[in-house]
């Protein structure tokens, strides 16, 4: 399995832009496609993102598209989500997941520990 590790939550206001990371371990970080879930107080992880291994492909939450980004450099074993004109409703811990190329959680088998993004209005 690859380990994940994410980082460069916050707290934000909205309209503000955010930028997460997600580490990853392994020496085959390119074939496996890489996703962002969140999950808010009271609701269920839902997806937000998902980009294929060799980064060609990508896929959003309609509620997001437009406003964040999903990227990836195989290089360094990271994926990115850029987040753009952030709104309250954006405030949930955010997890990296690497699998098969889905918009659903039961497609990917690693999961980073999460990194809240809390955007004030």
């Amino acid at each position: 399995q690859v380990q994940l590790v994410e980082s460069g939550g916050g707290l934000v206001q909205a309209g503000g832009s955010l930028r997460l990371s997600c580490a990853a371990s392994g020496r085959t970080f390119s074939a496996y496609a890489m996703s962002w879930f969140r999950q808010a107080p009271g609701k269920e992880r839902e997806f937000v993102a998902v980009v294929s291994g060799g980064g060609d492909s990508t896929s959003y939450k309609d509620s997001v598209r437009g406003r964040f980004t999903i990227s990836r450099d195989n290089a360094k074993n990271t994926v990115y989500l850029q987040m753009n004109s952030l709104k309250p409703e954006d405030t949930a811990v955010y997890y990296c997941a690497a699998g098969a190329y889905s918009s659903s959680s039961t497609g990917f088998r690693s999961w980073g520990q999460g990194t809240q993004v809390t955007v004030s209005s």
